[in-house]
């Protein structure tokens, strides 16, 4: 099936050149001028696109305010998406990588460079879907009154039986599913990703699990340990929660390199502490 991507360029000569580029490549394209159109589109659409691309400086609505609102929702989220702009110093281009996108491209454009990229999202995030959706898990929905589950757990790799789920705060909680279940088969997941072998930087990644309708957070890196396979001991913590934005898994994904950083050092953690700082960027901010 050929990919659907949001196009969502002003200049009506760029836009012109990228939809035949796109769809010259195989792709379904749809198009709009600006971000208020844009959300307009998707709301229109049956089914999220595959990839959204979007210029900045645009009338109406920018990119900023659009991706923000992308963000937002509950369906189209955790779609990927580029930055595709003539801002290309390095302070634009790091602001709306802090933004959370998926990347950022400048003008001109490099066509293979810009084909690369955006098969090389369309690919990850299918491969990141096909993974975690395929998952049999006991319950495929969380109670009414869990809507507010944030649910923070350590996992870690054991030689002999795999993943394991060393603690988990609160841990007083009633499930509807197991939770070991959901973390053996993230870290499992993410092993499916990169690979055993290569976990050797910090990476995270945001999942939308829908068997069980909640959405978690996973943020997995190793430490030197000539007592495990490789040398390397690969442990994960995971953020389960109802409800995660982009922009919330930016602060959590610096929460959780603290803790990473803490843990290399072989320094105890208060899990709960850690949980408490979670807590107040689902609970208490707007995003």
């Amino acid at each position: 099936m050929e990919p659907l991507i949001l196009l969502v360029e002003d200049d009506p000569n760029i836009l012109k050149y990228l939809k035949m580029t796109l769809e010259y490549n195989g792709c379904q394209v749809i198009t709009a001028k600006h971000g208020r159109e844009g959300l307009k589109v998707l709301l229109e659409l049956k089914n999220c696109p595959d990839l959204i691309i979007s210029d900045i400086m645009m009338p109406e609505m920018n990119g900023y305010d659009f991706f923000d609102a992308v963000s937002r929702n509950p369906d189209c989220y955790h779609v990927p998406f580029i930055f595709l702009s003539a801002l290309d110093s390095p302070e634009d281009i790091r602001l709306g990588k802090m933004l959370g996108v998926d990347d950022y491209l400048t003008k001109p454009i490099n066509e293979e460079d810009f084909l690369a990229i955006v098969f090389g999202k369309i690919k990850r995030n299918k491969t990141i879907n096909e993974v975690y959706s395929s998952y049999d898990i006991e319950k495929k929905s969380i109670p009414e009154e869990r809507k507010d589950l944030i649910i923070l757990a350590e996992v870690q790799w054991d030689d002999i039986i795999g993943p394991k789920l060393i603690r988990y705060f609160p841990n007083d909680i009633e499930l509807d599913f197991s939770l070991s279940t959901v973390n053996e088969q993230l870290f499992d997941g993410s092993i499916a990703m990169y690979g055993q072998d290569h976990i050797l930087n910090a990476e995270g990644l945001l999942i939308n699990i829908k068997n069980v309708n909640i959405m978690a957070y996973v943020f997995f890196d190793s430490n030197p340990d000539d007592s495990y396979r490789g040398g390397r001991r690969n442990y994960m913590f995971s953020l389960i929660a109802a409800k995660i934005t982009y922009f919330q898994s930016l602060k959590i994904k610096q929460i959780f390199m603290t803790l990473s950083s803490t843990v290399k050092k072989q320094g105890k953690w208060d899990i709960k502490e850690f949980w408490k700082k979670i807590s107040d960027i689902l609970l208490k901010t707007s995003i």
